[in-house]
């Protein structure tokens, strides 16, 4: 039968379709391989990733509280945010001859140590914080109000946890009308789909990896069975570093890959829809489904590791691990 005009819905394709004979590979792969030269080598930025609440960047400060312990979250191998050893009231008053010292899992800290630092101003810095420094800190102040005043005592007690960023990635999901489905065409039609997708996303750092391929027969309204091919694939970034060309500069951030690899890939699938409707010919046997393709943001974290939104709130994209740093049985 021959194609239907470019302005006819592409869905009735499948209720239009009469049987023919399988396509060859050749047909199969002229098909993606017209679609693949559509696309661009290039695009812009797209919307922005959705990002949870950050308390790594180098000016961030935060401040105890005289009721209940605060929970501070420092990314692993990281340099952590200031510690404060005063409330918000304190920070915005005048302190007389006051003096700190934090204490932490393992006793008292001391400013001299490699891997922690307390500044001038009693804040307690980490410089490349690991798993094992979590833990409950508590910071004991002495200071006065004002000359006159007697010496004051304040402790403030801080739980600090390590935590991962999450694995994060794009999940696709298509479908694509197919030859039957013990058909060798089919496998063919698979692997020549994962080389292009993956071809497409290379000179950004990314991969794209096959979840699950599936041929079903579907029942479609007044159209009979067809056989359809379910796919579903993901497109994560590599390291940048492992790369045939080390990449540099802010474009680098894994973010901003994913998301112009993202931005490819949906270019290459609205082509193939193109392409199969400026064809004045039959149709090809395997051909994308207009409208099946579908995609999901997905944060993973690794083993051992996982999200909590409940227990806490302030970081809710955080991978930390389930249990508790350190010993602590009230207001956490």
């Amino acid at each position: 039968m021959a194609a239907s005009a470019p302005g006819r819905a592409r869905r009735g394709w499948r209720r239009a379709r009469a049987a023919g004979s399988p396509l060859s590979p050749a047909a199969v792969v002229l098909l993606l391989s017209a679609s693949a030269v559509l696309a661009p080598p290039s695009v812009g930025d797209l919307l922005r990733l959705p990002r949870g609440f950050r308390y790594t960047q180098d000016s961030a400060k935060i401040v105890g509280s005289p009721g209940f312990p605060v929970k501070v979250y420092v990314l692993l191998h990281r340099k952590s945010p200031h510690v404060l050893c005063v409330t918000q009231q304190l920070r915005n008053s005048e302190l007389v001859d006051p003096s700190f010292q934090w204490h932490g899992p393992k006793g008292k800290i001391v400013s001299e140590n490699s891997t922690t630092q307390i500044t001038s101003t009693g804040s307690l810095v980490f410089q490349n914080f690991e798993e094992s420094m979590s833990g409950v800190y508590t910071c004991f102040l002495q200071y006065k109000p004002t000359v006159e005043a007697v010496v004051r005592n304040l402790p403030l007690k801080y739980v600090i946890y390590a935590y991962r960023e999450p694995h994060s990635y794009y999940q696709f999901t298509a479908r694509y009308h197919a030859a039957p489905c013990n058909s060798i065409y089919n496998i063919s039609f698979e692997k020549k789909l994962l080389q292009i997708l993956s071809k497409l996303v290379l000179d950004l750092s990314c991969e794209v990896s096959l979840l699950k391929s599936e041929c079903h027969r579907v029942k479609m309204q007044r159209a009979g069975l067809q056989n359809e091919l379910f796919f579903t694939f993901s497109v994560s970034s590599v390291d940048t570093d492992k790369g045939p060309k080390p990449c540099t500069g802010h474009n680098c951030e894994s973010s901003k890959r994913l998301a112009k690899a993202k931005n490819l890939i949906e270019r290459f699938f609205n082509q193939q829809v193109e392409v199969v409707g400026r064809r004045a010919e039959s149709l090809p046997e395997i051909y994308h489904i207009e409208g099946t393709l579908q995609m999901v943001w997905i944060n993973r974290c690794f083993p051992g590791f996982g999200i909590n939104v409940l227990k806490h709130p302030k970081c809710p994209e955080c991978c930390g691990r389930p249990r508790q740093p350190s010993s602590i049985t009230s207001h956490d």
